[in-house]
């Protein structure tokens, strides 16, 4: 990673530490609310014109900065491996490979051990027995 992009990456952690939890309007209230995050649209609701106590809105402006969006929190972008011959494609300076839940046991041994072999991070290794 160059010095630019960790740099980044510190900025998002540190944006990511001071962004809210966005609930829901009255999901404390109701059971049947789930607290995943929907849009107010009520002409009177507080939420959604902004009172302090009411929670925050999501927008732009939490998101982190775009070079650094969407990698995993070690700095490896992910890919999602199924077979080993996809291993070959992957740059492992700056991917890491997550191995696909449909992978069985002897197979995934198998691919762990050549990226084992390739130098390439595997960010599901699951336990080893």
């Amino acid at each position: 990673m160059d010095p630019e992009s960790r740099r980044l990456f510190n900025v998002r952690k540190v944006l990511k530490g001071k962004k809210p939890q966005f609930k829901r309007t009255c999901s404390h209230k109701f059971k049947k609310l789930d607290d995943n995050w929907r849009r107010p649209r009520g002409s009177q609701g507080k939420q959604r014109r902004k009172y302090a106590a009411k929670g925050a809105l999501a927008q732009v402006g939490y998101g982190s900065p775009a070079a650094v969006k969407g990698l995993h929190p070690s700095g490896y972008s992910d890919v999602l491996i199924s077979s080993i011959a996809e291993l070959e494609l992957v740059d492992p300076s700056f991917e890491a490979i997550r191995i696909a839940g449909k992978i069985g046991a002897k197979k995934k041994a198998l691919i762990i051990a050549k990226a084992e072999e390739a130098g390439i991070k595997v960010l599901n290794p699951g336990r080893s027995e």
